[in-house]
């Protein structure tokens, strides 16, 4: 089955584009699975895998502890995997095609209120170059609702200042423009002007935002700075960047904008996944009703 495996990951990649840490995290799911029914059924042919080896599988992983929500993930990376065998001939018939993912809880998107966010960004006043770059970069994630890695990719030449967009690649190597407003753009041309120049070396890429060192910024390091910005300002809140890609929807839907725009800026190939946000704008309507109303 492994060698199967590798042929569904080059697939991810390949053919549908998905990102390196999605290729990572199935991969981990079906070796997992290959193992266990290796050991179960002393089989390694996935012809021989049933609903019932399926079901069986998921319910000992949820006897393990995993998550509802976890165990949603393993399922359909499952599904993928054998609705491609099953589409190339490799098996006869899809095992996991009648297996319904299970239910789970409807988790609202945590975000910050518009105070915060200015609280936020408009703490970082120095003209240090690092000082200037991450002024630029939390007012770039606010202001056009990007992905942490849609960030980490983009490039000064898929930049317009002039005309205030961006060009990002996301999921599935799809590409959109998106709108950047004054302040970020006024942060932008200063940290491009005033603090970039100073973080170049001789190896340097065209990627926007650099580490002190001049290379292109990690994961990691960009959800640090997140936590040190926070914690100066005194904003208790869990701060990551995922929270203000929430904040960017959730603030436009209170303000008016029309979800189908909203869906096109954050790149949501479904508007099911965009209209999560509508549940956050009503959980915020209620809440300042049973503040407020006499007789709430």
């Amino acid at each position: 089955m492994l060698h199967l495996i590798d042929g569904f990951i080059l697939h991810l990649a390949t053919e549908r584009g998905l990102s390196v840490n999605y290729q990572l995290l199935v991969r981990r799911f079906l070796e997992a699975f290959a193992s266990w029914f290796k050991e179960a059924h002393a089989s390694e042919n996935p012809a021989q895998v049933t609903t019932d080896h399926i079901t069986d599988y998921l319910a000992r992983r949820k006897k393990d502890g995993l998550a509802t929500s976890s165990a949603r993930i393993e399922l359909i990376g499952l599904k993928i995997f054998f609705r491609w065998l099953a589409a190339r001939q490799h098996i006869p018939a899809d095992p996991a095609d009648a297996i319904l993912p299970p239910r789970t809880e409807t988790h609202l998107p945590e975000t910050l209120n518009e105070h915060e966010v200015r609280r936020l960004v408009e703490s970082i006043t120095g003209i240090a170059p690092l000082d200037r770059r991450d002024r630029a970069m939390l007012e770039l994630f606010y202001a056009s609702g990007l992905r942490l890695s849609e960030l980490l990719d983009a490039r000064i030449e898929n930049l317009s200042l002039e005309e205030g967009w961006i060009r990002v690649t996301g999921k599935g190597a799809k590409t959109r423009v998106i709108p950047v407003g004054e302040a970020a753009r006024e942060a932008i041309a200063a940290y491009l002007e005033h603090a970039r120049p100073a973080l170049v070396k001789a190896r340097s890429t065209s990627h926007l935002f650099l580490s002190n060192r001049g290379r292109k910024l990690g994961p990691e390091r960009i959800r640090a700075i997140f936590r040190e910005r926070a914690a100066a300002c005194g904003l208790e809140k869990h701060i990551h960047p995922h929270k203000l890609r929430h904040s960017f929807a959730t603030h436009l839907l209170h303000h008016g904008a029309d979800l189908r725009v909203i869906q096109e800026m954050l790149g949501h190939a479904d508007i099911a996944t965009t209209q999560i946000y509508t549940h956050v704008d009503q959980a915020r309507l209620k809440d300042t009703h049973r503040r407020f109303h006499p007789r709430a």
